[in-house]
């Protein structure tokens, strides 16, 4: 059915085509808009290490609780907590205008990275099917492409993405933060089960493509805890990835407050930790942490024989996109409003 006013503010946008919620999908509500550009160029004083993400979903309902994509979300005149996991913004066109980017002469077949915002395998992907056409775009073009992300659905996918790797590099990543199944549930409600996303790696690794896995982010008190590191280094060594990029949390604008509204109801003993390492407008762990949880995780790598880097490793600009670590958005207004833009 249509909604006519289940997303305020965007009616004024001309992108916007319908408003659809379904019983497949209880208390989401799938707005589908028709986007002018789907190449994003990275701005150069962005720390993001690539230049190029395609991005067909805007909120997501894996409804991680510490998501650091949630401001994005009020860009719409939409608040990053509830709205962000119920909300979410489909860009019905986003492969036909790609390949229509992709055509042009100025394009010089650069990386692109997929999963750089929202989540391209959420649950909407099972409904929209968006991925196949923007992978075959990009493959079609000679575009080399990666995609991060924490949905199962990669799975349906493999077959078209083996045949993409016959022509271009094509780079996979499953983010996987928390492999307590009872914490999962609480933290990152709409994803699937650590061990559903194992399976994921293991099968994309029997499709023959080299798996990282994002161990990210490992939250302080946590899932910081030599026994917890061990335990999720098994599972990822065992599954067969060959390398995992590691970082600690980030609490950005959006996140911060929601994440803080998590905590203070499911782990209320922790509040006060949490306000002594993210101070004020803080949102990366202070420099000591990061550093004691990479002498605690690099021996943990060794042991498993992963490859592995902390996630500020990262070089400015990544010859594998898939390689690279989350985003760090650019947070001044120009940057906003510059994002904003992009978004149809």
């Amino acid at each position: 059915m249509t909604d006519a006013a289940a997303l305020p503010g965007l009616e004024q946008l001309n992108g916007l085509v319908r408003s659809v919620t379904t019983p497949e999908f209880a208390d989401v509500t799938f707005h589908e808009v028709m986007c002018r550009s789907a190449l994003n160029h990275v701005p150069s004083a962005s720390a993001m290490p690539f230049d190029w993400t395609v991005n067909p979903y805007r909120g997501c309902s894996h409804a991680c609780a510490y998501c650091f994509a949630r401001g994005t979300h009020e860009y719409l005149e939409l608040d990053a907590g509830r709205d962000f996991d119920s909300q979410i913004i489909v860009k019905i066109n986003v492969a036909e205008v790609l390949e229509k980017e992709l055509r042009r002469g100025s394009w010089a077949r650069e990386p692109v990275m997929l999963g750089t915002n929202t989540d391209p395998y959420q649950r909407a992907e099972g409904r929209y099917r968006l991925m196949p056409a923007i992978v075959g775009a990009l493959a079609e073009s000679g575009t080399p492409f990666s995609i991060l992300t924490k949905g199962t659905l990669l799975r349906r996918d493999l077959p078209l993405l083996r045949e993409a790797a016959a022509s271009v590099d094509v780079s996979l990543a499953m983010s996987i933060a928390v492999f307590d199944d009872e914490l999962q549930k609480l933290l990152e409600p709409g994803t699937p089960s650590a061990a559903a996303r194992l399976e994921t790696v293991r099968a994309a690794t029997e499709a023959g493509f080299r798996v990282t896995v994002f161990l990210m982010p490992i939250l302080p008190h946590l899932t910081d805890s030599i026994a917890a590191l061990d335990h999720a280094l098994t599972q990822i060594a065992q599954a067969g990835a060959v390398r995992v990029v590691f970082g600690a949390l980030h609490l950005r604008p959006g996140a911060k407050q929601w994440f803080m509204q998590w905590l203070g109801e499911r782990h209320p003993e922790l509040v006060s930790s949490y306000l002594g390492l993210y101070p004020g407008a803080a949102a990366n762990a202070p420099k000591p942490y990061r550093t004691w949880l990479a002498k605690r995780v690099r021996p943990l790598l060794r042991v498993h024989g992963l490859d592995g880097r902390a996630e500020e490793d990262a070089p400015r600009r990544s010859p594998m996109p898939g390689l690279a670590a989350r985003p760090q958005f650019v947070t001044t207004s120009r940057g906003r409003e510059a994002e904003a833009a992009r978004l149809f």
